[in-house]
């Protein structure tokens, strides 16, 4: 059966940019499982937590990325080989401070963010709302995500930019 109304032709860069996206999603999950076993100081049980809610989002996004290059009929990678060898997010030691974690976990969002905007890049091209919808929640969330970890690494002092923006 026919469920979808593109083209496989046009499909294909859709899902070699979401198999790019589920490896970064696979190594950015490993990393906060480290960063929430790692934890020490002050800040351990914010950070503990913290980590603990972005590793459980992940790993449903992992799922939901995987189950949308089925939808498309195609298979999604599974080997972690895989996942190694095409991901921009790489492994890191996990012997770092409180700060130093939170600053990889804003540069791993970065990527992810990026390699979304390239995803919705390809599913537009493909006429693919299915794609577009999905990833665009997923980059209002990790825009929340991303400022509440960057204010946490601000000084209580700092300030947001002086002006006003008027109508």
């Amino acid at each position: 059966m026919n469920y979808l109304k593109m083209k496989d032709e046009q499909l294909i860069p859709v899902v070699v940019e979401l198999n790019t996206l589920l490896a970064n999603y696979h190594v950015y999950y490993q990393k906060l499982r480290s960063c929430h076993w790692n934890i020490l100081g002050q800040n351990f049980f914010d950070l503990h937590n913290k980590f603990e809610e972005l590793y459980t989002d992940a790993r449903i996004k992992i799922d939901e990325i995987a189950e949308r290059v089925l939808t498309l009929k195609h298979h999604p990678l599974s080997k972690l080989c895989d996942y190694l060898e095409i991901s921009e997010i790489q492994e890191k030691s996990p012997l770092q401070s409180d700060r130093d974690m939170v600053l990889e976990i804003l540069n791993d969002h970065r990527i992810l963010l990026n390699q979304m905007s390239i995803v919705i890049d390809k599913a537009e091209n493909a006429s693919d709302e299915g794609t577009v919808d999905l990833i665009g929640a997923y980059i209002r969330q990790m825009e929340k995500s991303s400022w509440m970890l960057n204010a946490w690494t601000k000084e209580t002092n700092e300030n947001l930019k002086n002006s006003t923006v008027n109508s």
